[in-house]
This record gives structure tokens, C-alpha cells and sequence, in this order.
């Protein structure tokens, strides 16, 4: 029992040395499969970190880092020049995966798979085309039986990268949407029904006859909710996949110095059109160099043995020209 007591003293003192490092993280729903897998995977190999992330829509993730209330924050779509110059401090866009965003439908005894058109997507989304039996509907999908049944939009209510994307999108192909809203997380909509996160959106269209909505693919595969191909800047139709996406990413040729780009409507017979890197946001200066030294190391671990899990969760993994420059940027966090 001597011998006992003194270990025990040990242990005690030994503790706090022992205590996790705890970082959290809010933002983007688009990437938050793979960013539960991956939070989850490194805490199995790092037992001492622990990493929290609230999945909250691009916008509000934005609003944290901005605030300094989180440690870093994620969105799908890139600050702006003005949301960078609020920031507390320099903020780091790091790509970490490319997803896509489809078009989703739940129509009454129709379980095929539609074809759509820039001008159709954006003719729902501005109230013009308002029943799954238009015209416009039926002439890109000749031969197909569908029924007089209002459409029932469905849209995020919440700050949303997914938003960005889709906006953005719609922007680019439809001068008329361009001009009358614009892109952005969060837009004035022409119409529609408003719901939190992918899960709302998925959730909504799935339980509604008639809806229609855009969310990630993963969302639409993991609810079996049906969605249509898009008719690309090369005239193609295709539809969301791991290889289409790539395709898209193929298309960027000189990624900028700080990541913020767009690959939406890019070029390329089989280049989805709705797809896009989504970030985390970074801060590049931490006062807690504890944390920033657990930082560090997970983004490297995700350039390393994170993008071999993405594939598994329909996401597709960064271009090895885009990974390298990462690492470079990763370095310049102090």
C-alpha cells in the first residue's frame, strides 16, 4: 500500500498533462458527412484532440470566424472581399473537398429521371414554370408522362454555401435571373418554401408531392430522393457523380493564390455543372499555439489520409496540383 499512494500522487499530477485540446468549428452542411468522418477518424488516432463542428449553414460559419467565436469556421462559398476585410484577423480559404449540387424532385408517380436545362432550373426557381406538366418541361424530356401537378419549391432559409452554388450557377446561365436576384448565400427569392440545411431541404422534398429543391448529392443518395441531369456549357447532358465533378474541377487551370474560385457551368463535355470546392476558414494567426500546432497537423492529415475517405461519401477528392499549393499555404499558419 506504501508503494500504492505515491503512483496514485503520480497519476493526479499526470492529468491535466493528459487533458484534450478541444477546437470547434461551424459552417457549411454541404461538406458535414465527410467532416463528421474525418473529425471522428482523427480523434480515434489523436485520443488527446477533440474536434466539434456545428453544422449551421455557410453563412452563420462565416459570422463565427468572422466574430472570432470559433476556431475556424467552413463555407461553399467564398468570403468576399468585405466579409475578409471584417475579419479579426487574415482568414484562409483551404479547400477540402469538391461536391455537387442536384436538382431534386419528388413528383406522384414518376420515379425516372428527368432532364433539365438552365433555362427550365431557372424558370422554376422564378416562378415561371409552376407545374411539372409545362411545356418547357415536357420538351426536354419527350415521351415522358408527367402528371398536372404544382411544383412546390423549396428552398434554404438559412445563410447556405449550397445556396451559393446554385445561385451562382443560375447566374451565369439565365440573364434574367442574374439581373432580378443575383448570387449569394442568402437571396431574395422569387418563390418558394424556405428550410434549414441540406437535412431540411432533403427532408422537405422527400415528404412533399410535387416538391422540387437543390441539395449535395450525398443528401439526395442517403435520402433516396430523386434527381435529374443537367444540360451542360457543352451542350451535354449529365448527371452528378465522382467523375463528373472531377471533370468539373479539370477545368480550372491556374487555382488563384487564395483558393476562392468557381467551378460552376465549366467547360468540358463531361464537367457536371453545378459543382464547386467547398473551404474551411482558417484563421492564420492563433494565440493558442497548442491549437494552431493541432490545426496544422489535421489539415495535413486531410491532404493525406482524409481525401482517401471522400470517395466512399460521394464527395470527390482534391486535384493533386491543388493539394500541393495547400500544403504551401498550410505552412504560412502562425
Amino acid at each position: 500500500m506504501r508503494k500504492f499512494f505515491p503512483l496514485l500522487a503520480l497519476l493526479v499530477v499526470a492529468l491535466p498533462s493528459m487533458a484534450q485540446t478541444k477546437l470547434n468549428g461551424a459552417g457549411a452542411t454541404f461538406p458535414y458527412p465527410i467532416y463528421s468522418k474525418w473529425f471522428n477518424e482523427y480523434h480515434n488516432v489523436h485520443s488527446d484532440i477533440e474536434i466539434n463542428y456545428q453544422s449551421i449553414g455557410s453563412g452563420g460559419g462565416i459570422r463565427q470566424v468572422t466574430a472570432g467565436t470559433v476556431d475556424f469556421g467552413a463555407s461553399d462559398g467564398p468570403m468576399t472581399d468585405q466579409q475578409l476585410k471584417e475579419a479579426k484577423v487574415r482568414i484562409l480559404h483551404l479547400p477540402t473537398v469538391l461536391g455537387s449540387v442536384v436538382p431534386a424532385y419528388n413528383i406522384p408517380g414518376f420515379k425516372g429521371e428527368l432532364k433539365f436545362t438552365p433555362d427550365v432550373l431557372a424558370g422554376i426557381y422564378l416562378g415561371k414554370i409552376t407545374s411539372w406538366n409545362d411545356a418547357a418541361i415536357a420538351k426536354v424530356n419527350p415521351g415522358v408522362s408527367l402528371p398536372n401537378q404544382s411544383i412546390v419549391v423549396v428552398h434554404r432559409s438559412d445563410g447556405s454555401g449550397t445556396t451559393y452554388i446554385w445561385t451562382d450557377y443560375l447566374t451565369k446561365v439565365s440573364p434574367e435571373w442574374s439581373s432580378q436576384v443575383g448570387k449569394g448565400t442568402s437571396v431574395r427569392w422569387p418563390v418558394g418554401l424556405g428550410a434549414k440545411g441540406n437535412e431540411g431541404v432533403a427532408g422537405m422534398v422527400r415528404q412533399m408531392e410535387g416538391a422540387f429543391g437543390y441539395v449535395e448529392l450525398i443528401y439526395a443518395l442517403q435520402n433516396n430522393i430523386s434527381f435529374g441531369t443537367v444540360r451542360n456549357a457543352a451542350g451535354e447532358f449529365v448527371k452528378a457523380s465522382l467523375e463528373s465533378t472531377t471533370a468539373a474541377a479539370a477545368s480550372v487551370k491556374t487555382m488563384p493564390a487564395d483558393f476562392r474560385v468557381s467551378i460552376t457551368n465549366a467547360p468540358g463535355k463531361e464537367a457536371y455543372p453545378i459543382s464547386s470546392f467547398t473551404w474551411l476558414l482558417v484563421p492564420a494567426e492563433w494565440k493558442d499555439k497548442t491549437k494552431q500546432q493541432v490545426i496544422v497537423d489535421f489539415l495535413n492529415w486531410m491532404l493525406d489520409k482524409g481525401q482517401t475517405m471522400t470517395t466512399q461519401l460521394n464527395y470527390a477528392p482534391l486535384p493533386d496540383v491543388v493539394k500541393e499549393k495547400e500544403r504551401e499555404a498550410i505552412k504560412s499558419i502562425k
